[in-house]
């Protein structure tokens, strides 16, 4: 086929070689984008994961009330939880490489990203009431918590939604 023939075919059929070359270039340039992304928030999951496990054995542990005990276990939990999720679509990507519908597999994974990330939120807020309260007080801790769960909220979901509304990204 020659050059103007393969040219007409392009402008007649938005599903051509080139056209589907350009779409997975794309597609590709996102999920790398978005696995990227990962790799910021993968490590403060990690972090925090890891100093929890290690809370237990620390002195003093036993110490703790029923209640302190039940916030460090969600705070634990919800830890474990986003490391999962948020490791969840780069060994999901590497198992199913190669991918057969990546618009499908980016759906996925940003939802289990955003679940991933909420759950590391709402770690990191009962992390600093845990860690406040048993510092300055329980006033003080709930305070703080409260403070991180707004600006978290704030910054993380709250800026992106007014960007959008505004046109600006």
């Amino acid at each position: 086929m020659g050059e103007h023939e393969r040219l007409e075919r392009n402008a007649t059929m938005p599903w051509t070689d080139e056209s589907m070359r350009s779409n997975r270039q794309t597609e590709d340039g996102d999920l790398a984008e978005m696995l990227g992304e990962l790799r910021i928030l993968l490590p403060t999951a990690q972090l925090l994961s890891a100093f929890l496990i290690a809370v237990p054995f620390a002195p003093g542990f036993n110490d703790l009330v029923g209640a302190e005990k039940g916030v460090f276990l969600a705070t634990f939990l919800l830890s474990i939880t986003s490391l999962v999720l948020l490791s969840a679509p780069a060994v999901q990507h590497r198992l199913l490489r190669p991918l057969a519908n990546r618009a499908s597999f980016k759906t996925l994974a940003t939802r289990q990203i955003v679940l991933g990330a909420s759950a590391m939120a709402l770690a990191l807020v009962l992390a600093t009431q845990l860690v406040l309260s048993a510092v300055l007080g329980h006033l003080v801790g709930n305070i703080a918590a409260a403070g991180i769960a707004l600006f978290a909220g704030g910054v993380w979901w709250m800026v992106p939604q007014g960007w959008r509304r505004r046109g600006i990204l």
